[in-house]
């Protein structure tokens, strides 16, 4: 490969893109200079209560997803373009329980729930955590797959759904279920690239409980005719996988130099969460790597994400969401310039700590944990915002040490994408602690990734992932910032 990917202008592409706290449907152009997005519907995404328990709306959500479908035929129509294709991708780990006349059975739960906490220890009787992880590489998270499937009372006739499956199956009829997302659930094999079908037998689960695996590229099919006359596309318009964990889209994506071999830099999706890692060739298995609890997740062409799921931005905006309850509503870069005029060498928290999954007045929880480290976090936003920010920054560099030292590798340079890369007081801590350059940028990488996978399945793009991320450098804003070291 030449790191130059061969585009056909012209190419239009919807990607359906939702994450924990919002959604967007998005045109994606792709030319020789690279993808131009144009963001068609938003709409807000979070949990709710239902009989007691902590849910996604997927009907509200799915409404959503069609009235977006909707504004994409139109825009495109307008521009007097024809839409190629569609792409989803998600959250990973959730999904929806379906029968066999397609209905859902009920609201999907949220990962978010405490529900599986009590299913931990009767899976690990029956499978030994080291046995896990030597199959499945899988980074151990009481909201994992195989632990929320444990808690269901009854799953005969019914088949599970990733929620980017489920969407998918809603516009197509066709149940797959896709790998980089089905690499989340704990029941994946990380060197076969297939079912562990061993603990779905020693679980008591059925072995076609999901069905079968589609990789990135690869067409669900065409848009069912109700779905496709409520949208006013045309009925040939196909659903083609993509990454759908929203996190493969934005590794496929990010813009990391074409002549190398994507294994000697480090990405920070930054979001909600923070996914930490290394892009690699093959997983690593080790009791070491287990211990260190990082996870081996599929990416785009069979990569690995070798990666820890961090705590991230969730810290913050749940912050935002009490101060602003209270009456006070800062601006974001007037709190972030706040932050930044404070010392350093403030007070720390444990960012993945699981006292910080749940909603409910985080400013006093970051307070209450500082705390219990015998230090003292004053009720001042500022002070709290640069303790989330140094909290961030100090666990991404300890993670990187850690990536590099378990998988033999050596980091130049750190991207950031998502989100977070637009946050420049925490990509300047980043670089700072890690010692190394931070690249930030694109902050639409989860939806570059995902129009360009569907881009190169329709023919308009060609090359490996190389050629794709240099489009993406081609095409994207990026911002440096190199380590200071007088902020140490």
């Amino acid at each position: 490969m030449n790191g130059h990917a061969s585009t056909v202008d012209g190419g239009v592409f919807a990607a359906v893109d939702i994450g924990a706290s919002s959604g967007r449907v998005i045109l994606g152009r792709v030319g020789s200079d690279g993808v131009q997005l144009e963001v068609v519907h938003r709409f807000p995404n979070g949990v709710v209560e239902i009989d007691g328990g902590l849910r996604w709306d997927f009907d509200a959500l799915f409404a959503e997803v069609l009235e977006g479908l909707r504004a994409a035929a139109t825009t495109a129509a307008v521009q007097g373009e024809r839409i190629a294709s569609i792409g989803i991708d998600t959250w990973a780990v959730d999904y929806g329980l379906v029968n066999a006349a397609g209905e859902l059975a009920a609201q999907p739960f949220s990962y978010r729930d405490d529900r599986s906490r009590a299913a931990v220890e009767p899976v690990h009787r029956k499978l030994d955590p080291a046995r896990l992880y030597a199959t499945t590489g899988l980074q151990f998270l009481q909201f994992n797959t195989i632990y929320q499937l444990a808690t269901e009372k009854n799953l005969d006739g019914l088949q599970a759904l990733l929620i980017p499956d489920l969407i998918a199956f809603l516009l197509t009829g066709v149940r797959r279920t896709e790998a980089t997302n089905a690499s989340t659930t704990g029941l994946f094999d990380a060197v076969a690239g297939e079912w562990a079908t061993e603990f779905f037998a020693a679980l008591g689960l059925r072995k076609d409980l999901f069905p079968p695996l589609i990789q990135p590229g690869e067409t669900f099919g065409a848009l069912l005719p109700d779905v496709a006359s409520a949208v006013g596309l045309p009925r040939d318009t196909k659903v083609v996988a993509v990454g759908s964990h929203d996190t493969a889209s934005a590794v496929a994506a990010v813009p990391a130099a074409a002549d190398k071999d994507g294994e000697d830099f480090a990405y920070i999706s930054s979001g909600t969460w923070s996914l930490v890692g290394l892009e690699l060739k093959h997983p690593v298995l080790t009791e070491a790597s287990r211990e260190a609890n990082f996870t081996n997740e599929r990416g785009v062409d069979g990569t690995i994400r070798y990666l820890r799921n961090m705590g991230g931005l969730w810290l913050l905006s749940e912050c935002q969401r009490t101060w602003a309850a209270e009456g006070f509503r800062p601006e974001l870069s007037a709190l972030l310039q706040a932050a930044a005029a404070l010392p350093p060498g403030g007070p720390q928290i444990n960012p993945d700590d699981p006292y910080f999954i749940a909603p409910d007045n985080m400013p006093e929880r970051i307070r209450a944990a500082v705390r219990r480290t015998g230090d003292v976090l004053i009720d001042d936003p500022a002070a709290i915002t640069r303790c989330i920010m140094d909290s961030l920054a100090n666990g991404y560099a300890r993670t990187i040490r850690d990536a590099e030292k378990l998988a033999d590798r050596s980091v130049e340079v750190v991207h950031v994408v998502g989100g977070g890369s637009q946050n420049q007081l925490l990509c300047q801590l980043t670089a700072d602690v890690t010692g190394r350059k931070v690249v930030a940028g694109p902050v639409e990488a989860t939806a570059l990734g995902n129009v360009l996978v569907q881009a190169r399945a329709a023919g308009a793009v060609t090359g490996g992932l190389a050629e794709l991320r240099a489009l993406v450098a081609a095409g994207s804003p990026l911002q440096v910032f190199a380590p200071q070291l007088t902020r140490l």
